[in-house]
């Protein structure tokens, strides 16, 4: 049980500060699967490295499928190791240099085939891989002008080195980097927020065994569906509210907490997720929007924040996450 001495506020805080801690009870469960790596789920690193002339890190790859052609540094995490070493250990068996993370740029799905990190990060060290050195990894390594023609494997990393530069130029969120906490299954912690109009900010809690706030599991399984992290929100805002009446937006992640260090029991994830609840302007006419949406569950409560420095600082990440959809500025989850 969460520490009666520890208050919702210093919760909210601790998570808005990229920071976690421990899960203990679970308010939406599609399925409690425990997550094992490489067994049924995958997990991608991918690193965005800059030279001082912002050309991006590149590696050639050296597999059948896609010979010779380029993508930035990325491969599928190994067992027993955290995301951060995964993304180190990528870089350096594909282009030779070693690196130290800057910040967690995005998080990316596709349903139960991979969840993907990208990394902001840069050169600690190490020496570019050349031809003479291509191995089962890759052919050789490169700063690329972004510019110059190059034949790319694929085009999906152009947003993720547009991100990249969005972040070093106009830094809109702290650095956030995954907490060592483990988690044996895959799921979410939500902080869900609705501003009613007199502008004070209302979070959802669980009730549970204390009040906190509310977790929702996210399933592994082929049978899951394509979009799993998305699908376990809307599965638990649907036990608690009319979901004809509000809209729900997830807005992006302020972290993440990962340890990996036991496969196969904790391999799971906890993703730290924003949520903002919305009246729908149809429903505005027929609901008392004075007030959060009416609970449906007594699973669940609303709680008033008063500290007006704690709902100053989630109102800037609703702000800063707004503007990432247009300009790419915050961690967010996309499939």
């Amino acid at each position: 049980m969460m520490d009666s001495s520890v208050t919702i506020e210093d919760r909210v805080e601790k998570i808005i500060n990229g920071d976690g801690f421990a899960v203990q009870e679970f308010d939406s469960a599609y399925e409690m699967q425990s997550v094992a790596i490489r067994k049924n789920t995958c997990y991608i690193v991918c690193a965005v490295i800059f030279n001082e002339k912002n050309d991006v890190l590149m590696m050639q790859e050296a597999k059948p499928s896609c010979y010779q052609q380029w993508y930035l540094p990325a491969g599928r995490m190994e067992e027993n190791e955290s995301i951060v070493e995964g993304m180190r250990r990528e870089v350096r068996e594909e282009s030779g240099l070693d690196c130290e993370p800057i910040t967690l740029l995005l998080v990316q799905e596709n349903g139960p085939q991979w969840i993907r990190f990208t990394f902001l990060a840069q050169v600690s060290g190490g020496s570019m891989k050349t031809t003479a050195e291509a191995d089962e990894e890759s052919l050789q390594a490169m700063w690329w002008d972004r510019v110059s023609s190059l034949p790319l494997r694929a085009r999906d990393i152009l947003p993720l080195i547009e991100a990249g530069l969005r972040y070093k130029e106009m830094t809109c969120f702290p650095p956030t980097l995954p907490v060592d906490t483990p988690s044996h299954v895959l799921c979410q912690r939500l902080i869900v927020t609705f501003t009613d109009t007199n502008r004070d900010l209302w979070l959802l809690l669980g009730t549970g065994k204390d009040l906190h706030l509310p977790v929702t599991v996210s399933g592994v399984g082929p049978s899951e569906r394509s979009c799993y992290l998305a699908f376990a929100v809307r599965r638990l805002m649907k036990e608690c509210m009319p979901l004809s009446q509000v809209s729900v937006k997830t807005q992006g992640i302020f972290g993440l907490q990962h340890h990996g260090k036991d496969p196969g029991k904790t391999d799971g994830i906890c993703f730290n997720t924003l949520i903002s609840v919305e009246y729908k302007l149809e429903a505005v006419a027929v609901v008392h929007t004075e007030a959060p949406p009416a609970l449906e569950s007594e699973k669940f409560r609303w709680y008033k924040v008063d500290d007006p420095g704690l709902k100053a600082k989630v109102e800037q990440r609703l702000v800063s996450s707004r503007c990432k959809r247009t300009e790419g500025t915050v961690p967010s989850t996309q499939n």
